[in-house]
Formats: structure tokens, sequence, C-alpha cells
């Protein structure tokens, strides 16, 4: 059996070529979709990690200024003792 063979007429090639516009332009919305879900992605886990450490950083922060504060207290008072 001879294989059926499409006729090329003008209505056809222009079938053609918006069938293969619309499927590029599908493509790229999909690209395009799947960029914007990845920045946003990427954006909100930049921020929870910043907050996250500043909140650990904060908190060791404040914990060495009191040991600091501590060992200045203490030396002012030898210092005191030994000024007497």
């Amino acid at each position: 059996m001879a294989s059926k063979r499409r006729s090329n007429t003008l209505t056809r090639l222009f079938e053609d070529i918006v069938d293969d516009t619309k499927d590029f332009v599908d493509d790229l919305l999909d690209r395009a979709k799947d960029i914007e879900t990845n920045a946003k992605d990427a954006v909100t886990d930049v921020v929870d990690d910043d907050e996250g450490d500043s909140t650990a950083d904060v908190a060791s922060l404040k914990a060495h200024l009191a040991a600091l504060q501590a060992k200045v207290d203490e030396l002012t008072a030898l210092q005191a003792k030994a000024g007497k």
C-alpha cells in the first residue's frame, strides 16, 4: 500500500507555522514560569537564612558582650583594691 502523502498547500503551510509558533511560545512561557519560581525560592532561601543567622549572631554577641562587661567589672574592682 502506498503511503498517503500530505498535500502541501499554502493553508497547510500557515497552519504549520502557527502551530509551531504556539508550541514555541508555550515553551517560552513554561521556562519563564520556572525561572520566576526558582528566583522566588532563591530569594526566600536567602532571606530565611539571614534571619535565622542574624538572630543567633545577635544572641552570641550579647553573650560575649556580657562576658566582657563582667571581666571589665572584675578588673576595675581589682584595680580599685590595688589603689587603696
